[in-house]
């Protein structure tokens, strides 16, 4: 009968550390799987072949030179540095009030063409011009400097 008990008292205590731990690794699950959320960005301006899109956004994350765009239904990552652009797929991106939550790891291997890249200094903003495929639309970005001329974004 001691045996029994004793074994019963280990497989309770083998118990309470599995569940202890469990709850221990359950918020670090949760949180890398939650996505990375991308702020709106303030003062901006977006053309699409010279005309104001009727619905549009543009958000940043913390990492400088990458943008979140999206043109009525349709999401672009602009990575300025590499002057690429990747289209989005609008149900990997989940709207959180202003701002939207999606994850760099969801990027498409592939850029879209984009011919014509253009950077210029437009006061206090710089504009990104780019032709979306070889005879697409012109998308045109123009985003806030900082105070020193450097990206905002």
């Amino acid at each position: 009968m001691a045996y029994s008990s004793n074994r019963q008292m280990k497989l309770s205590r083998l118990a309470k550390a599995v569940v202890s731990v469990a709850a221990m690794a359950l918020p670090v699950f949760v949180w890398a799987q939650r996505k990375p959320v991308w702020k709106s960005v303030e003062f901006a301006i977006v053309k699409f072949n010279d005309e104001a899109p009727k619905s549009w956004s543009m958000y940043h994350t913390e990492k400088k030179g990458l943008l979140l765009v999206r043109i009525w239904k349709r999401y672009l990552l602009v990575d300025l540095k590499e002057q690429e652009v990747y289209e989005i797929d609008p149900q990997t991106v989940k709207p959180a009030g202003d701002n939207v939550e999606w994850s760099l790891s969801e990027k498409p291997s592939e850029a879209l063409e984009t011919p014509g890249w253009k950077t210029r200094g437009v006061g206090p903003m710089e504009q990104v011009s780019f032709r979306l495929g070889k005879n697409g639309y012109v998308l045109q970005l123009q985003i806030p400097l900082k105070a020193n001329g450097q990206p905002a974004y």
